[in-house]
């Protein structure tokens, strides 16, 4: 069980772009009815998304985030000595998506940079990564971006389409003593790696002509090789069966109050899922921030996306939760206790 704790370790800061382009889920011509639509929207909890032009990359609106982030902070980008970028819709298959991120943003070439191809969990598996390094002492200040273009991925004819949004995100860390440590808890079934996955483009199965071609899945949907293909119920039962286990997890491992935390931030996935875990453990909607109505699942992005945008400035001196899960199969928790934090106001591109 991968439960662990990491010292020394101060989350500074948050930010969060989205695209300026807002698509209306009201005006999808994917069901017969607008009766029919108007339960799918209820049901989901997304009425409206953000989604990228077709030249904006995640990349571009992780860019703005750090600009911002640590323009607001004061930092010398000079002692910026780490950056991790999570994604799963990098600029290209190689180089890695973070090397040209520290050239954009003027960082040291004493920087360490390397990126991380996860999905929903991707913000808390990144923290981890981040937090791992920086507590060792000798790297002083580090920048975790996380952004993902998801709106890219879908197949126009995918109903899934409709809660799916683009967004990118940074988070600052810095060393400090006498900070409370963050506590982890980080799963992995690769046997459920089918359950969402793009077939084709990788090396395992290169792009052919076969790879454009629409067909008509089991699940009754049109779509090609090189889109999205996500079996809804076997998430559906993963994502309430095992993100609730990890939080408990927290609670008992290293002896969590439940009442002390003041906010469970959720991956938003769709209502559904986050109303059956909200229920499960007995939590307090009002502490259960929900960013979906507006931006729709953000994939790794959302946990610090809803931090932004629905707790802002009022995130200071808070004891939080945060629980990610999703394609991999994976998912995981950690808490971590904020002092003061910069957390602007979020950027459009």
């Amino acid at each position: 069980m991968a439960l662990f704790s990491i010292d020394r370790v101060k989350i500074c800061g948050f930010s969060a772009c989205v695209p300026f382009r807002v698509v209306e889920n009201l005006e999808s011509s994917l069901f017969s009815s607008e009766q029919e639509l108007k339960k799918y929207i209820s049901t989901t909890g997304v009425e409206r998304r953000h989604v990228a032009e077709p030249d904006i990359c995640s990349s571009d609106l992780c860019y703005k985030a750090a600009e911002k982030l640590i323009e607001e902070l004061g930092w010398d980008k000079s002692e910026i000595e780490c950056l991790i970028f999570v994604s799963q819709t990098t600029d290209y298959i190689y180089p890695a998506t973070s090397c040209i991120l520290q050239d954009r943003l003027n960082l040291s070439t004493e920087c360490i940079c390397f990126d991380l191809s996860l999905s929903c969990p991707g913000w808390v598996y990144g923290l981890s990564a981040i937090s791992s390094i920086v507590s060792a002492g000798r790297i002083k200040k580090a920048l975790l971006l996380v952004g993902e273009t998801v709106s890219k991925t879908r197949s126009p004819f995918d109903r899934v389409n409709l809660i799916s949004g683009d967004a990118g995100t940074a988070t600052a860390l810095e060393y400090a003593e006498n900070v409370h440590p963050l506590h982890f808890d980080l799963h992995t079934d690769g046997s459920g790696y089918k359950s969402v996955m793009i077939p084709d483009g990788g090396f395992r199965n290169p792009v052919t002509g076969e790879s454009l071609k629409y067909e008509v899945g089991d699940d009754g949907i049109e779509r090609n090789r090189l889109q999205t293909h996500m079996d809804g119920a076997t998430i559906f039962s993963f994502a309430i069966s095992k993100a609730p286990k990890s939080i408990k997890n927290l609670f008992e491992h290293f002896e969590l109050d439940q009442q002390s935390i003041d906010y469970f931030v959720l991956h938003q996935a769709n209502w559904m899922i986050n109303e059956r875990i909200i229920r499960k453990l007995g939590l307090d909607v009002l502490k259960c921030p929900n960013n979906m109505r507006d931006f729709g699942n953000t994939s790794s992005t959302a946990i610090p996306l809803t931090i932004v945008c629905q707790l802002g400035h009022r995130v200071q001196n808070k004891k939080i939760i945060a629980t990610g899960f999703g394609g991999g199969l994976s998912w995981g928790s950690v808490y971590f206790e904020l002092g003061r934090v910069v957390c602007p106001e979020l950027l459009f591109l």
